[in-house]
């Protein structure tokens, strides 16, 4: 009798590893601003973004409770991605919250209006308070356990294309460049995460011509599991370009209800050759029924909301699930 439990506890085992880890990223609502929590499998974790200052630390306090669900005590690494308010703007709550590892970033702000040059100022009185480190396209974030790729930095992107990229992208023979873009968007750090066979892309706020820069005439970046729709999915950014050739699964838009969500910018992802499914963390206004995604797919159906977020938990194989959890409602996506 002992050596059949024994024999049936160990089939158990081998069926649900105690050991397995996954990776894991909730996408906060900060209100068409930017702040994505990364848990490695290693347990080390990194923030893109900090999502905007005052509403009396509204969005320091939504980080904060991703984190608590994450069981993240402090954060490794906090990667900025540009100046603009709704990016960096809650660093300063955010570091009275919870302590903060490391800040990065693409280093001094080139933009003379007058946002960014307050924001960056009180941006720079913290960096006493955590470890800084300046980073340009081609660099590695050592987040442990995961590859992250710097691929886009103060204006510069990778001179070659990443392991496994480099073929020619078709679709540049249409390509039309857009008006030069002399704001800290075009100076986005952008990077591709990789773990095993999963893949994720986030530029933050990279424009058009830049983008260009990036996939044409050959796509230095390859597939892409998981995208965050860059620019909160406005249409300066998310060329077909970019968005057809990285050939995404599934994407994600961190827009708010009455910011982001273009639908010009919305079609292009939504018709991505071979995507799943496209998730919302705000029903768009702007949008209507047209141009949103089916209501289960969406974290925030109303303009005054709680601030639910999405949730996404990856395997090494290149699987992963989404969880929306203002419904709860779940969805798989099997490894390629």
């Amino acid at each position: 009798m002992r050596t059949l439990r024994a024999l049936g506890i160990a089939v158990a085992l081998a069926a649900f590893p105690l050991s397995a880890k996954t990776l894991d990223m909730f996408f906060v609502d900060v209100e068409g601003g930017q702040a994505t929590l990364i848990v490695a499998p290693s347990g080390q974790s990194l923030l893109v973004d900090t999502g905007w200052r005052g509403f009396n630390n509204r969005d320091a306090d939504r980080i904060y409770q991703a984190a608590k669900k994450a069981h993240v005590k402090k954060i490794d690494y906090v990667v900025i991605t540009h100046y603009h308010r709704d990016h960096v703007g809650g660093a300063p709550q955010l570091i009275d919250r919870m302590p903060v590892g490391t800040f990065i970033d693409h280093g001094p702000n080139m933009e003379n209006t007058r946002e960014p040059k307050e924001d960056y100022a009180d941006y720079q009185r913290i960096l006493s308070r955590a470890q800084h480190m300046v980073v340009k396209a081609g660099d590695t974030i050592p987040l442990k356990g995961v590859d992250i790729r710097v691929v886009s930095a103060n204006g510069d992107v990778i001179a070659s294309p990443l392991e496994g990229a480099g073929q020619q992208n078709a679709a540049c023979s249409s390509a039309h460049p857009k008006e030069t873009d002399t704001s800290e968007n075009a100076r986005s750090l952008g990077f591709v995460l990789t773990w095993g066979n999963f893949r994720f892309l986030d530029l933050g706020d990279l424009t058009w011509n830049k983008e260009l820069q990036l996939m044409c005439p050959v796509n230095k970046l390859g597939n892409i599991d998981l995208f965050l729709v860059s620019h909160h999915g406005f249409d300066q950014s998310n060329s077909p370009q970019l968005v057809d050739a990285i050939h995404p699964r599934v994407a994600i838009m961190n827009n708010g209800a009455r910011k982001g969500a273009s639908p010009d910018a919305w079609q292009i992802v939504h018709s991505a050759p071979g995507l799943r499914d496209l998730w919302q963390l705000h029903y768009a206004v702007e949008g209507g029924k047209e141009h949103n995604v089916p209501d289960p797919f969406i974290a925030n159906l109303y303009e005054q909301c709680q601030g639910k977020y999405i949730r996404l938990e990856a395997h090494e194989d290149g699987s992963f699930t989404v969880v929306n959890s203002r419904n709860s409602f779940e969805k798989s996506y099997p490894a390629r």
